[in-house]
């Protein structure tokens, strides 16, 4: 029995329909900054929305679906009750209100700083707030994750952790630890100055502070679907997992290489010394090792279930793979993707090549391509795998599934292709409008006009989405009992390092403590770095 499905359903709801309110909001800014407007918009109106729409999709929205699906992995892959469930609700409810007290100030125009803070502008002291409240309440599912670990563990010494829980903690771990980067630069440096203690900001050390977040955070966005990759898809398109153990590896890789690499946004940066910025670029090529083993294992299991279902010859048994299966379509999508965000991803990460894209749409479509695309897919392939068991509902309509999929893929396609373009091109983001009468924005107008209907596309997608999970009827039936992947070879057990993390977190601190210990004491130590605080409005 599913004890903590209203828990769970309760995270999923009010990340969903955050998420729907987001997709409105982004489509409206791509129309603002298209030639299809009038351009006569109010700009404060544009960063307004820039920043609700950050703000939910960076941390409402992934935060709660991690939390949901965390607390759905603890209950279903341990087969135990979920322990400290009013501790759950606790979390569930501080990260409401912290949703909604960072809301009221966005809304009413007193903290358009976008979902970086972007110091100097200072906003109101209740966004931040707001933020702080929501990590805190994620920080509270940290805890019950290790602790319904520790509990299972001692219950059953010397059996192998699932996999699907082994990486559950992995990304309780690495949120704990990435969040911290944005917690202290809020609480130190930003909080004083928004309540009138100081008037002057440290804004070099603040990007510092927010940079130990800014990437690290993607990989924590990513877990969810990588869970799934190695948990969910083999199972649902008629397969095993290639190897459990590559599972493990690639979870605590990530661990490891995902935090000390946040300094590559900060190449145009003067604060930081060059030497850094090196040790960050190479840090980040590493990041690619955990994503390229995944690649690997992923299709070797979508191999095997081909196999299983009569596929011959070297690549013969492509063709039958379960094309009609909407997890197949799915991690498809997400794996092209993840592989054209990626690609673009490389020259964000290089120190000499990044002077040409930084700053530019080349990075929004980047980061697009990554989180709305490859990430944001299987989150919808979560949903769709827990709804029965959250509400006994009858088996969704395949086709409208597959319609909704494809539409997404094409749609952020559609968006991102186009941004790339007009970033080679130094079209800046961040922008409110443009005036593509212009002679050099002219060849832009075009580009941004398809992108612009690719907005409306996933928005689109996006509310068929809703319509699904919204349209789902009770069957009257208890669920049947859900299942992780198995793989070909279970371990009966597994070395010490890959079934507990005290070796590498120890490795995730020490390596983060080396490559941001340096460039943060030494922003510290100087002197008159601090510059006049510009308040939300006053700019």
């Amino acid at each position: 029995m599913f004890r903590a499905n209203r828990l769970v359903l309760a995270h999923f709801w009010v990340a969903i329909v955050a998420f729907a309110a987001a997709m409105v909001l982004g489509a409206w800014q791509m129309y603002e900054r298209s030639p299809l407007s009038s351009g006569n918009g109010d700009p404060e109106l544009y960063y307004r929305s820039v920043t609700a729409h950050g703000t939910v999709m960076a941390y409402v929205f992934p935060i709660l679906v991690a939390m949901g699906f965390g607390y759905a992995v603890s209950e279903l892959s341990l087969k135990q009750p979920l322990i400290g469930r009013r501790w759950a609700w606790a979390g569930f409810w501080l990260a409401i209100v912290g949703t909604v007290m960072a809301s009221v100030p966005i809304a009413i125009g007193q903290a358009s700083v976008l979902y970086t803070f972007y110091p100097p502008l200072i906003g109101s002291p209740f966004y931040y707030l707001g933020i702080v409240l929501v990590v805190v309440g994620s920080w509270i599912w940290v805890a019950l994750m290790s602790i319904n670990l520790r509990v299972w563990k001692r219950d059953h010494q010397g059996e192998p952790v699932p996999l699907a829980m082994f990486g559950n903690v992995a990304a309780a771990y690495l949120w704990a630890w990435t969040s911290l980067g944005a917690a202290v630069e809020i609480l130190v440096l930003i909080l004083p100055v928004a309540f009138g203690l100081k008037d002057t900001i440290d804004a070099g050390l603040s990007r510092v502070l927010f940079s130990w977040t800014l990437h690290a955070i993607v990989y924590f966005w990513l877990m969810p679907s990588y869970i799934a990759f190695y948990t969910i898809v083999p199972r649902a398109i008629g397969g095993r997992l290639y190897s459990d153990t590559m599972g493990r590896m690639v979870f605590v890789l990530f661990l490891v290489f995902s935090m000390p690499i946040g300094l590559h946004h900060l190449f145009a940066d003067p604060q930081v010394g060059s030497g850094f910025k090196f040790v960050h670029a190479v840090f980040t090529a590493m990041v690619a090792v955990p994503t390229f083993l995944t690649v690997f294992t992923i299709v070797a299991s979508a191999e095997i279930a081909a196999r299983l279902r009569g596929g011959k010859g070297l690549f013969g048994w492509v063709r039958a793979l379960p094309w009609d299966n909407p997890m197949m379509l799915a991690v498809t999508f997400s794996f092209v993707m993840l592989g054209f965000g990626g690609a673009g991803g490389l020259i964000n990460m290089s120190y000499q090549l990044n002077e040409t894209i930084h700053n530019t749409q080349w990075v929004t479509g980047h980061f697009h391509l990554i989180f709305a695309g490859a990430i944001v897919i299987m989150y919808f392939m979560l949903a769709y795998e827990l709804w029965p068991q959250l509400t006994h509902c009858e088996p969704f309509s395949k086709r409208l599934v597959k319609t909704q999929l494809w539409t997404w893929f094409i749609g952020m396609l559609i968006l991102t292709g186009p941004w790339h373009w007009v970033g080679i091109l130094g079209m800046p983001r961040r922008m409110a409008g443009f005036d593509y009468t212009a002679s050099a924005l002219q060849s832009m107008a075009w580009p941004v006009v398809v992108s612009t209907l690719g907005g409306v596309v996933l928005l689109g997608s996006a509310l068929l989405f809703v319509g699904i999970l919204a349209s789902a009827r009770s069957s009257g039936q208890p669920a049947a009992p859900f299942t992780f992947s198995v793989a070909v070879h279970m371990p009966k057990r597994v070395p010490t390092a890959l079934n507990g993390f005290g070796i590498w977190v120890a490795l995730m601190i020490a390596l983060t403590v080396v490559n941001y210990g340096f460039p943060i004491a030494q922003l510290v130590m100087l002197k008159g770095t601090s510059v006049p605080a510009i308040p939300v409005g006053a700019r």
